[in-house]
């Protein structure tokens, strides 16, 4: 990765769970990231102005209080409104209430436009391989005009 790309990160919702927000932000820094840190209690329309203003690659949403199903409906279909349909949207998190079936999840997660969906309990290392990953095959595809 050549440039430093820009993350927006941020706790979604009225969730004010702040601890995981803080370890996010340090592990993206150290993996050479430049950080938006938006905090708790974050809109989506804070995530987006933030993005469009930094011109951020990706938004990393977390949510730990259970609600982030209807946090997080309708943030991607928001980004194409408002001119950022490319760009990565990662979200993580106990993101339901109660137990349920990460397959299931994940795949209700996707289909509200969600790249890439993670629990709570994921190595955060591996996660930034893979947002590296996926900024640069972005990047090629806008390059090559693919989506």
């Amino acid at each position: 990765m050549g440039k430093k790309s820009t993350i927006v990160l941020g706790v979604i919702g009225a969730d004010c769970h702040a601890v995981g927000n803080k370890i996010l932000e340090r592990v993206l820094s150290d993996a050479r990231f430049v950080v938006v840190n938006l905090g708790v209690m974050v809109s989506q329309d804070e995530f987006i102005d933030a993005a469009i203003e930094t011109n951020a690659q990706a938004i990393l949403v977390s949510s730990l209080y259970g609600h982030g199903e209807i946090d997080c409906e309708g943030l991607r279909d928001r980004c194409i409104e408002r001119g950022i349909e490319n760009i990565i949207l990662y979200v993580g998190g106990n993101l339901v209430v109660g137990k349920s079936d990460y397959r299931k999840t994940e795949k209700k997660f996707k289909a509200m436009g969600y790249d890439r969906v993670f629990r709570p309990d994921c190595d955060l290392k591996k996660v930034m391989t893979q947002l590296k990953k996926d900024i640069t095959r972005r990047r090629k595809n806008a390059k090559s005009g693919k989506h």
